[in-house]
């Protein structure tokens, strides 16, 4: 990596200055100081940085995503896998680069061009990434969702972009079990009618049969050709402007169909190296881990780590199988610098008593990552008490919208209880409140009030942009409202207290949900918990909704013992009227608990798409409640 470009700065603070007050000087050093590859720089860096949305960056420029990330060639470890047995299997740099060739040549033999959809519903395995890069070479768009979504949730994602080839597996294992996926994908590929070819990897079974299932060919005989015996085509990038689109994203679609949401090559690449190699501290060699599903923006951001030379490890399954550990053994045995996961996971692993600081060597290991919700301040004590002392625990939230991160770690700087250590560079992150002035100290809305590389480029099927500009300017014209109800801290940090549309106003006072769930989550008997504001005689009142260890009832003492500790750890405000026992509570497929499908479900609203929700059963549990008519 080359030297970054810039004049000397005495602090965080002043750096982070100069990147979001001179956009058109930081992100061209960031581009040559990661080394990203182009055949052609640009002829402007940024026309208006204050446009939003709208701002256009590094007019002229040609790249390809996928070179970036096939930039080595050798026998260094690229890719790693496990799953819930523990079963490894890994291909080198050079023997990724032997696949996408000719995983591309196939493609391209199949009319894959620019601008066409490839699509992936897969475990996170190997194969995935080499379709992905594939595809992105030849500059088609990827999109992805993991193999646990429903029949109605995959064609509500990939019936509105129309994919050409869809990659998928026979099936899959969670928690023990294996989960054939082949009816599903035969329901699936029958009303996808834009698939002319549909491309299987055995994974639960090593000849899996494909009669019943039209369209379909083995992986093996895919990359083979329609010639065995002939060469595949050499590996060709296509060259495409800056802004060209590489990923369809999707939002978690609970009040209605989902969202597609375009991201460019360039500004994710540009984001995501910006991410890996200066937040995170990635580098050559170093190897990086994120418990994700191939459905979840993390996966992507995962990925992007080839292109710094690290080894980018992958995990299917369950994180709590029969043997609880295995996250950790992986982490021993790999070897592993880098270990990102869920605040959710973490909170369930001390739950589960798990302390690897007593039984794992994790002597490589230098950072933790979390996201999907707000570390509670005791995951801060429990991951530098009972995982590891010296290392970086980094709290980051962004969001597949901006398929990044607005807020990051410092590997440079303290870590504080409970704090996002920094906003990340380039990113001008501000706190509003309703009238749009700027707050510290104080709650309020996270905005970001200057354009960025990584902004969509646009919606899917939205020609004239007007759902793009309702999701995130409809509040503060020309200001990007992400929806998340945060405090902006004196030293820079950041304190997340939920999302702003999930905020609870009992007596008109804000409340983050995640201020009530810091507090309930520390009793031992409760596993999680849901909660939501219902209307109520004309005004608001907060529900709590709680799951239990087993063999737990949720009795008076509970409840009182619940409320005093709600009570003595946060305000009277927090305490909820009414403390309900659920056996289940629903969650996106990206591990999210979805507090708006509760809440309309409460309300006689309808949830439009249940298909999002990895449990949508769940739901039952919480439709008409007689605890909720009084």
């Amino acid at each position: 990596m080359r030297q970054l470009g810039v004049t000397a700065t005495r602090s965080y603070p002043e750096l982070h200055r100069w990147s979001v007050d001179y956009p058109e000087e930081f992100w061209p050093s960031l581009w040559d100081y990661v080394e990203v590859v182009a055949s052609r720089r640009w002829t402007e860096v940024v026309d208006d940085p204050d446009r939003m949305p709208g701002a256009s960056w590094f007019r002229g420029a040609r790249l390809n995503f996928a070179e970036n990330l096939l930039r080595f060639q050798d026998d260094s470890e690229a890719l790693v896998s496990w799953d819930e047995t523990g079963r490894r299997r890994s291909l080198s740099y050079l023997e990724l680069h032997r696949e996408v060739t000719a995983a591309a040549s196939a493609l391209k033999d199949l009319g894959v061009e620019a601008g066409d959809r490839v699509a992936g519903f897969l475990p996170n395995i190997p194969e995935a990434v080499v379709a992905m890069l594939a595809a992105t070479s030849l500059g088609a768009l990827w999109s992805s969702c993991s193999p646990d979504f429903g029949v109605q949730g995959v064609l509500d994602r990939f019936g509105q972009i129309a994919p050409k080839v869809l990659f998928t597996a026979d099936g899959y294992r969670w928690a023990g079990k294996p989960i054939d996926s082949l009816e599903k994908i035969a329901g699936i590929i029958q009303q996808l009618p834009s698939v002319t070819r549909l491309v299987v990897v055995p994974f639960a079974k090593e000849d899996p049969t494909l009669s019943g299932v039209p369209r379909a060919t083995l992986y093996r005989d895919f990359l083979a050709g329609p010639n065995p015996d002939s060469s595949p085509r050499p590996l060709s990038f296509e060259q495409l402007p800056f802004d060209h689109p590489l990923y369809i994203m999707y939002s978690s679609g609970t009040t209605g169909l989902p969202k597609c949401m375009v991201h460019g090559a360039g500004g994710t690449l540009l984001q995501h190296l910006k991410e890996l190699v200066l937040h995170t501290d990635l580098k050559r060699g170093d190897r990086i881990f994120y418990y994700s599903t191939c459905g979840w923006m993390m996966w992507n951001w995962l990925v992007s780590s080839l292109a710094v030379g690290a080894t980018v490890v992958l995990y299917d399954g369950s994180p709590f199988p029969q043997r609880k550990e295995i996250l950790f053994d992986m982490a021993q045995a790999e070897g592993l610098t880098h270990f990102g996961t869920s605040a959710k996971y973490i909170a369930l692993a001390e739950k589960e008593g798990l302390a690897p600081i007593e039984s794992h060597d994790l002597s490589t290991l230098r950072a933790i990552l979390s996201t999907g919700s707000p570390l509670a301040p005791e995951s801060y004590d429990y991951v530098y008490s009972r995982i590891k002392e010296n290392l970086c625990l980094s709290s980051i939230a962004g969001g597949t919208d901006l398929i990044s991160c607005f807020a990051l770690g410092n590997p440079t700087a303290p870590v504080y209880r409970g704090e996002l250590q920094v906003c990340g560079l380039g990113m001008k992150v501000e706190v509003f409140d309703p009238q749009g002035n700027a707050l510290i100290g104080e709650k309020g809305e996270l905005v970001c009030t200057r354009a960025f590389p990584s902004m969509p480029v646009g919606f899917w099927n939205d020609p004239d942009g007007e759902r793009y500009r309702q999701a995130y300017f409809d509040v503060f014209p020309g200001i990007w409202r992400h929806g998340d109800w945060v405090e902006l801290t004196e030293r820079g940090g950041m304190i997340f207290h939920g999302r702003s549309d999930a905020t609870l106003n009992p007596g008109g006072v804000r409340i983050g949900t995640a201020e009530i769930y810091r507090q309930v989550e520390q009793l031992e008997e409760i596993v999680e918990s849901l909660v939501i504001g219902q209307q109520w005689q004309g005004d608001v009142r907060v529900v709590l909704f709680v799951r239990l260890r087993s063999g737990q009832v949720l009795g008076d003492s509970l409840v009182d013992r619940i409320r005093r500790h709600i009570r003595s750890n946060a305000t009277p405000r927090h305490v909820p009227a009414k403390v309900i026992q659920v056996d289940d509570i629903p969650r996106t497929l990206s591990g999210k608990i979805s507090e708006l499908a509760v809440s309309n479900l409460v309300h006689h609203r309808p949830v439009k798409n249940a298909d999002a929700l990895a449990n949508p059963q769940a739901l039952e549990l919480f439709r008409d409640l007689p605890q909720l008519a009084t």
